[in-house]
């Protein structure tokens, strides 16, 4: 294989000079570059230069669930072999990555090298903000961009009603576009198309969301099945069951996730802070620098609230989505659990001398 086979195969998937350039220690190996097009059951899918191979993934199966081959990862492959093996893949340059639901609060990657993560959300049903907020904070915490695509946008039809829907979104995702589009009648899918083109996608949502229809027409045909949500709740049964990465046709690749039923954090304050990016800014005119934004006197987001400028919910979903991460981290982290301890007994200590000062007062 030559350097320029493998960038003509390779390019409409990804393959740059920087990507080249990390791969040049196992040119003279004989190994080959590819990328991931689906994982499952210890093996995977790889487009090479050759061609797409079965590869076992048996030498990259660390203890760390994080570092497990995934969907997207670019590959390095022994040229030949029955089985044939994953040697090891180039380091990541983004991953999206939540936390699992079991109790041992393991982080779970979902796809890697990504440049736009597509958050699809169903006009169907009523739109659940703090979900939407949940996953933009993954999505920022992960290096890529976020989009939101508002699918179904055929069942609105009051142009009015889903100008207002659109805002409603676009409030709670400071920096994000949000995009009405039906696969029905196209609406909106050309832009979408064109803002995605070039780069890695990953469509990520709730089962129902609509995410294999809006997937099979953003790729023009139909590749990804489709069943029918549930009138009562607008919910689906998962029809992808793994995560498959797909070239389109006006450039660029896009990975198709399962519909995410549980979305938890996992390590993303920055996430959280990029998508209540207006509650930092305020914060920051706080008096104190550690201000809790519960009672402190000059307290800029509490007099945001008062004013209306702030929406109580966005402060309160702010407050849940820091909760949960510190909760996440601290079970990994000894100093994250140290710190936790303090600001409890702190707050334990002022509480008291609240409660002191009240009996002062009674007696």
């Amino acid at each position: 294989m030559t350097t320029t086979s493998a960038f003509s195969a390779l390019a409409p998937y990804g393959w740059d000079e920087a990507w080249a350039d990390q791969f040049t220690p196992y040119v003279s190996e004989g190994l080959l570059p590819g990328r991931v097009l689906r994982v499952d059951r210890g093996q995977c899918d790889v487009v090479t230069a050759d061609g797409v191979v079965r590869a076992d993934t048996a030498f990259v199966t660390p203890n760390d669930p994080l570092r497990v081959l995934c969907t997207g990862d670019w590959a390095v492959v022994e040229p030949a072999g029955n089985p044939r093996y994953v040697r090891t893949y180039l380091p990541r340059r983004t991953a999206f990555v939540r936390s699992t639901s079991s109790k041992r609060s393991e982080g779970q990657i979902l796809a890697a090298n990504v440049d736009h993560a597509i958050v699809a959300v169903s006009l169907a049903v009523e739109i659940d903000l703090g979900r939407i907020e949940r996953f933009l904070a993954l999505a920022w915490e992960s290096g890529a961009q976020p989009i939101v695509a508002l699918t179904k946008a055929d069942l609105v039809p009051d142009a009015a009603t889903l100008a207002h829907l659109v805002q409603d979104v676009e409030t709670t995702a400071p920096g994000v576009p949000v995009l009405p589009v039906s696969a029905v009648d196209g609406a909106g899918l050309d832009v979408l198309a064109a803002v995605v083109s070039g780069g890695t996608s990953v469509l990520l949502g709730q089962s129902g969301a609509g995410k294999s229809t809006l997937a099979n027409a953003l790729l023009g045909e139909d590749v990804m099945d489709v069943q029918a949500t549930r009138d009562v709740d607008g919910k689906g049964r998962h029809t992808t069951t793994t995560r498959n990465l797909l070239l389109m046709p006006g450039g660029g690749v896009m990975i198709d996730t399962p519909g995410l039923r549980g979305v938890g954090l996992w390590d993303a304050e920055t996430g959280v802070g990029q998508v209540f990016s207006e509650i930092e800014e305020l914060a920051a005119r706080c008096r104190f620098h550690d201000c809790a934004h519960e009672a402190e006197p000059g307290c800029a987001v509490l007099a945001a609230i008062q004013s209306g400028e702030l929406p109580v919910r966005r402060l309160e979903s702010y407050r849940k989505l820091l909760r949960e991460n510190q909760r996440i981290v601290a079970k990994t982290d000894a100093r994250v659990r140290a710190e936790i301890r303090k600001d409890w007994k702190r707050k334990g200590a002022q509480g008291r001398a609240a409660m002191e000062a009240k009996r002062g007062r009674w007696q």
